[in-house]
């Protein structure tokens, strides 16, 4: 073999000597680049193919999901109706003058606060020319005010004073729903504007009705320290017909359709899972549930369809 052939063949084995060593590390990177993939889509799974979605409390917390147990429970049976803040009447006094004369001062407005006892004006009598106080007969808000110095008294009420502490609730009743009212029941009251909620309980239903509306009134006594709920408010009511102790409830909010059925998120030990339910009675605030929840189970009473939308996309993502 001549020297050029040599150099020929030196060329060639360089040349395969390259391309395998070019080969074998192209193949581990491929695998190493497969590899990191498939542990990122681990990692990134939230629910996988267990049908689970875990959280931790910090995540639960941000998300404002509240757990409970499921247990006990009282079912009300409640009758849906719209009303109208007002004054209590039985706490309202008209304030007029005890003799005929000059007002000479006036020391409350509108909107001031009275203690029982406080004066409000001071006149002087046409007849006897002596000076005395209109005092307040009660503690309240003065609500009207018809009097300023340099007028005469006459006959005519010259302050309103309310207490406000309590309201009345005045409660619009259709002739079918009569029956099923009565004094002494329960009710609940809230207000769509401000999220105000409240409770009190009946104490009148009308004997009459109206005949521009068709309608008969309740009415609600409702305590109202705070001065939450202001005369003239349109607000929504529940009057709780009946109420039935149910052994195994849930929020009503808990509850979310997942693959058709009725399911509340329970956590274990592996994390959320649906869990299919048959439910019986509900109100607004339980549902009773038949079987598929036990008495004292952990379950997602609020924002339960945060969980349902992790679990959607943590099985699509197990599919790919």
């Amino acid at each position: 073999m001549n020297t050029s052939t040599k150099s020929k063949v030196w060329l060639f084995a360089l040349c395969a000597l390259a391309l395998a060593g070019c080969g074998s590390s192209e193949e581990p990177a491929a695998a190493s680049k497969s590899e990191r993939a498939h542990a990122e889509h681990d990692d990134h799974e939230v629910a996988g193919g267990d049908g689970h979605v875990q959280l931790t409390d910090a995540q639960l917390t941000s998300s404002g999901i509240v757990l409970q147990q499921a247990g006990p429970a009282s079912i009300r049976e409640t009758l849906p109706v719209y009303g109208v803040i007002a004054p209590n009447a039985e706490r309202v006094r008209d304030v007029g003058a005890r003799f005929p004369g000059l007002i000479q001062t006036v020391t409350k407005k509108i909107g001031d606060d009275v203690r029982q006892g406080d004066a409000l004006a001071s006149v002087e009598s046409n007849e006897s020319l002596q000076t005395y106080s209109i005092v307040a007969p009660l503690g309240g808000t003065v609500i009207a005010r018809n009097a300023n110095p340099g007028e005469q008294t006459g006959d005519k009420v010259l302050f309103t004073i309310a207490d406000l502490s309590t309201v009345w609730v005045e409660l619009s009743l259709f002739p079918k729903d009569v029956a099923k009212v009565k004094v002494g029941q329960q009710v609940s009251v809230r207000s769509g504007d401000n999220g105000l909620n409240g409770a009190g309980k009946i104490v009148y239903v009308a004997p009459f009705g109206t005949s521009a509306n068709q309608t008969l009134t309740a009415r609600v006594l409702l305590a109202n320290e705070q001065r939450r709920w202001a005369p003239g408010l349109y607000v929504n009511a529940e009057i709780t017909l009946a109420e039935s102790e149910v052994p195994v409830a849930v929020r009503s909010e808990a509850l979310q359709t997942w693959e058709g059925a009725t399911v509340v998120f329970v956590r274990s030990e592996e994390g959320f899972a649906p869990q299919p339910v048959q439910t019986g009675r509900a109100d607004s605030q339980w549902t009773e549930i038949i079987t598929g929840v036990a008495p004292g189970a952990t379950y997602a009473a609020t924002n339960s369809f945060i969980l349902k939308a992790e679990l959607g996309k943590g099985a699509a993502e197990h599919e790919h």
